[in-house]
């Protein structure tokens, strides 16, 4: 299984600048290699293929005055940067064919220098490596420091440096783990527990565990609403603009981290004390279109749900999905009778057949445990992992395993 380690970087001034020239020339070659096909397009002609936009615009672009200093920079990033645009172009035909997976993606566009997001990709072939003082040392750029908050299970075998729109670097390792190692590390459990997620707590289990949501983002409005404010009145293009974004994306940043954190923390310990777990499929697209929207964005339920699934796969463990249409917060879960739809502020109610009285998001939790099919372990019936699609996410400081981490 593949899974990305992130660190953050501190390059000193002269490596900010041999980056730059990095994003820089690769931005360029991806952008002449959505133009060549472009062009090939409108003039009705085969697409070049990629070792024909590889000799011609890099081999023979670095001996023109033009793209000379295409050749201050690894080839290896000019190489990557053809990979992304003709990953980019797949992505477009098989989204047009119906065969990709997920919603339906456009032509590649032009990146730009003010784009939120610059990375470069340094892959074997570049020869960078991790010196003996934990530095990463990366081809014509040098020895960057790098921040270990905790040891890479194995040899990475590639290395993406990201500069993020609040102007912090990223050294992203892609490394291939080995799932026997990291089931043997989990601690055996035959528990299982369904899960409600919702507004008022951000998840509700079926034991009756309520976990607040942290509202990361209303908590933090007043001070992003300043920074904004302050934004709008510098002048475009002036330096204390650029000043004003950067404070502006640190703001969102935070906000992003603690979120992020917040669901690296609660999804480790779910699937370390549960052999099974049950959510639901929302309709999180659909619930960004109603009056909620700031609150459902807020709450982040979809990155969480794809972190116990990477989590679950890697860690042998069984995540089930149910159907967003099922009936859950309608049903009573002691006698089975479906109550019928109740408006959002009913956080009680009591059943018209067995009389029972329900707490709503409870009641809700545990009838996504019986619908997954989860409850029978309660028999000590065995719950087996299921095959699951890994994701690959960047994953957080937080996790396996629990010991010290290296500095």
């Amino acid at each position: 299984m593949q899974l990305r380690y992130a660190f953050r970087v501190y390059p000193d001034a002269g490596q900010r600048l041999a980056l730059a020239r990095a994003f820089g020339c690769a931005r360029v070659v991806f952008n002449d290699a959505v133009r060549a096909r472009e062009g090939a397009r409108r003039a009705g002609q085969p697409f070049p293929t990629v070792a024909e936009l590889s000799r011609k615009l890099i081999t023979e672009a670095k001996r023109t005055a033009e793209r000379s200093w295409l050749g201050e920079v690894s080839a290896v990033v000019l190489q990557q940067s053809l990979r992304d645009a003709e990953t980019a172009y797949r992505s477009f035909f098989a989204s047009l064919k119906g065969t990709r997976k997920g919603p339906r993606v456009g032509p590649p566009r032009f990146k730009s220098r003010k784009d939120n997001r610059q990375a470069v990709r340094f892959t074997a072939n570049a020869r960078w490596n991790i010196t003996d003082s934990g530095r990463l040392n990366l081809p014509k750029i040098g020895a960057v420091k790098v921040k270990w908050s905790r040891t890479l299970p194995t040899v990475p075998t590639s290395v993406t440096v990201i500069k993020d729109a609040a102007g912090r670097y990223f050294a992203s390792f892609v490394v291939d783990t080995d799932p026997a190692s990291d089931q043997a590390r989990m601690p055996a459990t035959d528990r299982t527990v369904g899960i409600d997620l919702g507004l008022t707590h951000f998840a509700v289990l079926s034991d009756g565990t309520k976990i607040d949501s942290p509202r990361f983002l209303r908590r933090a409005e007043k001070k992003l609403k300043k920074a904004q404010r302050e934004l709008s009145r510098k002048q475009k293009g002036s330096k204390n603009r650029d000043k004003a974004r950067l404070k502006v994306a640190r703001a969102h940043a935070k906000v992003a981290d603690a979120r992020r954190e917040f669901h690296h923390q609660l999804s480790t310990q779910l699937i370390s004390e549960n052999q099974g777990i049950a959510v639901e499929d929302l309709s999180v697209a659909g619930l960004a279109r109603t009056r909620l929207a700031k609150s459902v964005h807020d709450a982040g339920w979809s990155s969480f749900v794809d972190m116990l699934k990477y989590k679950a796969q890697r860690y042998g463990r069984t995540l089930v999905t149910i159907g967003r249409f099922e009936p859950t917060s309608q049903t009573c879960s002691t006698c089975g009778t479906v109550d019928g739809p109740k408006p959002l502020n009913v956080r009680e109610w009591t059943c018209t057949t067995c009389g029972t009285v329900h707490d709503r998001d409870h009641n809700a939790a545990i009838n996504v445990k019986q619908a997954a099919g989860l409850a029978a372990s309660a028999c000590e019936a065995p719950v087996r992992p299921g095959a699951v699609p890994a994701q690959r996410e960047e994953t957080g400081s937080h996790g396996f395993p629990t010991d010290a981490r290296a500095a």
